[in-house]
């Protein structure tokens, strides 16, 4: 305690003894925690914690936007997934609604049915 006191005092009577202030080192003002008592860091506050709250809302806007694009993709996908099941399904619809199908399906399941002698027609008005 005692030296950590001598040194403060050696320090301000070298910088009192020599007229200005010196150049001190920027790395020893960090350690010692001397910057944040100098005028500009004090002045400036409200700026720095302006500037960091901009910082962290910046960063988490690009995680929520990484996030969404991702979400993006997955959707594109199982959306491209899902067009091929219905291709695939319309295309089963299709075969098995033709007229020849659902005749060999009736002769494989022994039903008593038979199709039409005679041909559709239009009713107009």
């Amino acid at each position: 305690m005692e030296v950590e006191s001598n040194y403060k005092e050696y320090k301000t009577e070298s910088r009192e003894f020599s007229g200005k202030k010196k150049k001190i080192f920027i790395g020893r003002n960090i350690l010692d925690g001397e910057i944040l008592k100098e005028d500009f860091v004090v002045k400036q506050s409200k700026l720095i914690i302006l500037i960091t709250f901009l910082f962290v809302l910046f960063i988490s806007n690009r995680y929520s936007c990484l996030k969404k694009l991702t979400e993006i993709d997955r959707l594109k996908t199982e959306l491209k997934d899902i067009k091929y099941e219905n291709l695939v399904i319309s295309t089963q619809l299709t075969t098995n609604s033709r007229q020849s199908q659902i005749e060999s399906l009736i002769e494989e399941k022994g039903l008593n049915l038979s199709g039409s002698k005679t041909p559709a027609y239009e009713i107009r008005k």
